[in-house]
């Protein structure tokens, strides 16, 4: 996978993400040259690529807490399924 540009990787999720919905309506409206909207595509498969890794990193940080059996009480890794 590309490395994102230095302005998407600065960004945080909900940042990445707001830019991301703004580029997918103006795609959806048409009403944008054909040159623009392949460098908007561009933008936005960076801007993804950006938000499924911070997702990600995210999710291997989440831990949930357990009670053993012996009733002490533990952390592990979440699963997500």
């Amino acid at each position: 996978m590309a490395k994102a540009p230095n302005d998407i990787a600065a960004l945080s999720f909900e940042k990445a993400l707001a830019e991301l919905e703004d580029i997918v309506q103006k795609l959806e409206s048409g009403g944008v040259a054909l040159e623009d909207s392949i460098a908007l595509y561009e933008r936005g498969a960076a801007l993804k690529a950006h938000c499924e890794a911070k997702l990600k990193s995210a999710q291997e940080k989440i831990e949930k807490i357990v009670v053993s059996d012996a009733g002490g009480v533990k952390t592990e890794p979440a699963k997500f399924e």
